[in-house]
């Protein structure tokens, strides 16, 4: 049975419990990429991110027999495992200190085209690492995953007013921070 723009989530890990491979095909097709954007911002490494997308999707397959419609929405319990994913590793993280954050391979375009935005983009990424987790959670929910802020509460757990309070903390802190580092150079 091919996805349908219609099969819902539901549908696939009914699908999935079966163990139709098209399914967890159709599923992974479906969701890989907003979770590795999720992990990646939050972890700021690709290859821990993968891990974090690799590990949320076993999760998905071992759930898929007991998932109740109805009980919460599949997006808000799937952001939930893949930031409970993301901040093991950023609590193991704390435990282990280095000197400095290791370089990686930069996948952007060529080193004469776009050096501005990679440039802005390196701040904005060091600006939002620096940010304390939950602050972090909350931006990369609504801006990066663009969940609205009753989903984005839902997925921390956390109310709208709470939410909001984060959110507006964070930017304070990104914009405190971005000026601060403009101001160096």
């Amino acid at each position: 049975m091919p996805l349908t723009a219609r099969e819902t989530d539901e549908e696939l890990l009914v699908r999935i419990a079966r163990n139709d491979p098209a399914a967890t095909a159709d599923m992974v097709a479906r969701k890989l990429p907003r979770l590795l954007g999720l992990a990646a911002r939050m972890l700021g490494d690709r290859g821990e991110a993968e891990d974090v997308a690799q590990e949320a999707f076993l999760r998905i397959w071992q759930q898929a027999a007991r998932w109740q419609a109805g009980t919460a929405r599949f997006d808000t319990w799937l952001y939930r495992v893949a930031l409970n994913l993301c901040s093991d590793r950023l609590r193991r993280r704390r435990e282990t200190y280095v000197a400095e954050v290791p370089e990686q391979a930069d996948t952007g375009p060529a080193p004469d085209q776009g050096l501005f935005e990679t440039e802005r983009q390196r701040k904005v990424d060091a600006a939002l690492a620096a940010l304390p987790d939950r602050q972090r959670e909350a931006i990369v929910l609504h801006y990066y995953q663009e969940l609205s802020n009753i989903e984005a509460a839902s997925v921390m757990e956390v109310s709208i007013d709470a939410l909001e309070s984060l959110l507006s903390r964070a930017r304070r802190n990104l914009g405190a921070y971005l000026k601060g580092d403009n101001d160096e150079h």
